[in-house]
């Protein structure tokens, strides 16, 4: 049985080393800057993972999750997921709320309830941010989707995630009247600092190149 902090760090690493296929590497700092932690912190617990056959890590070299590790990762990213899904559904969570609550809730261990919760939700396929909530045999549903920075002007796109899932962020773009489903029109960009103005919902806003930057889109 694994910690909660040993979940945290395969979910890191699934994250750093590419969520849906789990094939990069990444390097000790990056994933210590990812946790918070220091390097010499996150060596220890590689170390123990490694014991535990669920990284592949040398001192000083790359690390990547083998195949168990990925998958208990993944496993860990569809409860999160679900669970996110299940307090913004269901509860009445706000966007911005609900990533620290299911932090917690994706520790519980009963596959049982993961499945009943997969199922009384109706099998979801996208989180309340638009990320993809992994099956229970660890295949993504995958969607066409840009940056919103890269739409094009005079033409209309359906928001479908976002990058940023950070509670400032989220709190700025709904107070702006953007979410998941919002439909827009890029109505012009800035050559100067490549801001744009949008149109949604019968209103005209200018959002920054970083925000549009962390905005996902599909054309209509």
């Amino acid at each position: 049985m694994l910690s909660d902090t040993e979940e945290n760090y395969l979910k890191a690493l699934l994250r750093l080393t590419g969520e849906h296929d789990g094939a990069g590497e990444t390097g000790t700092n990056q994933l210590a800057g990812t946790l918070n932690v220091r390097p010499a912190t996150a060596t220890d617990m590689l170390k123990k993972l490694k014991e535990k056959q669920l990284v592949n890590y040398e001192k000083y070299g790359k690390i990547s999750l083998t195949d168990t590790g990925r998958d208990l990762a993944v496993a860990i990213i569809r409860k999160h997921r679900l669970w996110e899904t299940f307090l913004f559904d269901k509860l009445g969570f706000s966007w911005d709320e609900v990533h620290d609550v299911a932090e917690q809730l994706e520790h519980i261990k009963s596959e049982k309830l993961v499945e009943r919760l997969d199922k009384f939700l109706g099998f979801p396929q996208f989180d309340p941010h638009g990320d993809a909530i992994p099956t229970a045999d660890g295949d993504y549903a995958s969607e066409a989707r840009f940056m919103l920075a890269e739409a094009s002007v005079g033409k209309q796109y359906t928001i479908v995630a976002v990058k940023d899932n950070s509670p400032p962020f989220l709190q700025y773009v709904s107070q702006i009247g953007i979410g998941i489903h919002s439909q827009v029109a890029v109505l012009h960009r800035y050559e100067f600092d490549h801001s744009m103005t949008l149109a949604i919902n019968g209103t005209s806003i200018n959002i920054s190149d970083k925000v549009a930057q962390n905005i996902y889109c599909k054309p209509v």
